[in-house]
């Protein structure tokens, strides 16, 4: 998989590629179970949803800077649609806790869809209400379903941070 800006994400090497946006608490695991999706083309954890431009991780870690950690996938829509990164996204975490995940607690760690254009915002909330009238979750689902912002990357060492040091902590629900 290639490392690329996010930027980039309207054509890489040729072909067409999309952006999305999911936050579903600790960014680590969240980032590597899309890492390991094909056509998947590069992934980026950072900081979106909140009011304080270019945070660092010890900011949003204090819960006052409103950013969520958030992974941003870019895919080519040939190879892995839109539709298929919103399942896995469902099956990662608990889309019912708000603000929380496993042992993760706080606004950072909030279930959140950002949306990049009216069709992501249609499919997210289509599968969002097929899942809460489904009977999988016996609560509410809380997950955010909001248009995107400004992403910030977080630092380099929280990049392909399960790559760089193990399957290690973070755990997904």
């Amino acid at each position: 998989m290639s490392e690329i800006e996010a930027d980039d994400a309207d054509n890489i090497a040729g072909r067409k590629t999309e952006k999305a946006t999911f936050a579903a608490g600790c960014f680590w695991g969240v980032e590597a179970a899309f890492r390991e999706v094909e056509g998947v083309v590069s992934t980026s954890v950072g900081f979106t949803g909140g009011i304080t431009e270019n945070p660092t991780y010890e900011e949003v870690c204090t819960g006052r800077t409103g950013h969520a950690e958030a992974v941003e996938v870019v895919n080519d829509p040939d190879v892995v649609s839109y539709e298929e990164l919103l399942d896995l996204f469902w099956s990662i975490h608990d889309p019912t806790t708000l603000n929380r995940q496993g042992p993760d607690v706080g606004t950072q760690y909030r279930s959140a869809i950002f949306y990049h254009d009216t069709e992501q915002e249609a499919a997210a909330r289509a599968k969002m209400e097929i899942l809460q009238r489904s009977g999988l979750y016996k609560k509410e689902i809380v997950t955010e379903i909001v248009p995107a912002s400004e992403f910030y990357k977080a630092e380099e060492y929280h990049q392909m941070y399960f790559e760089k040091h193990g399957r290690r902590g973070c755990r997904l629900w």
